[in-house]
């Protein structure tokens, strides 16, 4: 006898979620009766997530309805500048003007929008391939983690090249170019922007069960079938990470030095 897979999924009620927020306000009394400090932040972050998750899927219920490009585009337009605020932000050292803002920004736009033009025109083969029901969740699911990947290797960067100052500064007065004296810093802030991606790939199916790949069991989909998309959504978060990181780590790098070989830390703004 052939096992029948069920293909319906089971719709939340507002109660629902009503009753899984309690674990958030635990989370925050655990941190005011400790003294953590963080229940502020962790509530508004709640409030946050529910909000842009709402406005989110209100937004793309209309332009599933719409099948045009320009907006699917733009869409995902928003989607990176917000991404680029939120990487700016996780620097505990930004770099200076425009820069803060404009490097991450545009690592992120050129790895995620590469990544997810790849898989809808080679993989997913949407029709038409713009079609904003494939391509913004891909986008999405690219986007999210190379922000993690820009992020942590920004901050590694420009942490550790304040810190090894006086090795960096000595090895350019040796004659080194600005390559070779930032090589060691350069090469840590890659392998820390590239290590949650590595360790999710490791985990996965072994010790946790993706979110996508969950996501689709619970609709309904066979978990064979789940488990591919769950691959290739890995795999392509694999290369916008790896994409995102080199791009603005190498970035960084070029900008924390000039065409005369010198470290220029002074286009750090100091920590808040």
């Amino acid at each position: 006898m052939t096992a029948t897979v069920e293909t319906s999924y089971v719709a939340l009620a507002w109660s629902d979620l009503a009753v899984a927020s309690i674990l958030v306000i635990l989370n925050a009394g655990l941190s005011l009766w400790l003294g953590l400090g963080v229940e502020r932040r962790l509530l508004v972050a709640a409030t946050r997530m529910v909000v842009q998750l709402l406005l989110m899927a209100m937004v793309l219920e209309w332009l599933f309805a719409h099948h045009a490009p320009e907006w699917t585009l733009l869409a995902a337009t928003m989607m990176v500048l917000f991404a680029g605020r939120e990487v700016m932000a996780r620097q505990d050292r930004r770099l200076d003007g425009w820069w803060a803002y404009g490097l991450g920004t545009g690592a992120m736009l050129l790895a995620s929008f590469l990544v997810t033009l790849f898989a809808l025109t080679t993989q997913v083969r949407p029709d038409p391939w713009y079609d904003a029901r494939y391509a913004l969740p891909l986008l999405g699911m690219v986007l999210g983690n190379t922000m993690n990947g820009v992020s942590i290797g920004l901050n590694t960067l420009t942490t550790l090249a304040s810190r090894d100052r006086a090795a960096i500064e000595g090895r350019l007065s040796l004659g080194a170019t600005r390559w070779v004296a930032l090589r060691h810093v350069t090469r840590h802030a890659l392998r820390t922007g590239l290590i949650s991606i590595i360790n999710a790939m490791a985990g996965a199916g072994l010790v946790f069960i993706p979110g996508m790949m969950t996501g689709q069991i619970l609709a309904g989909a066979a978990p064979p079938d789940a488990a591919k998309y769950q691959i290739l959504i890995m795999f392509l978060i694999a290369g916008g990470t790896a994409i995102g990181a080199l791009s603005a780590v190498m970035l960084g790098a070029w900008r924390l030095t000039d065409a005369r070989h010198r470290l220029r830390l002074d286009r750090l703004k100091e920590p808040a």
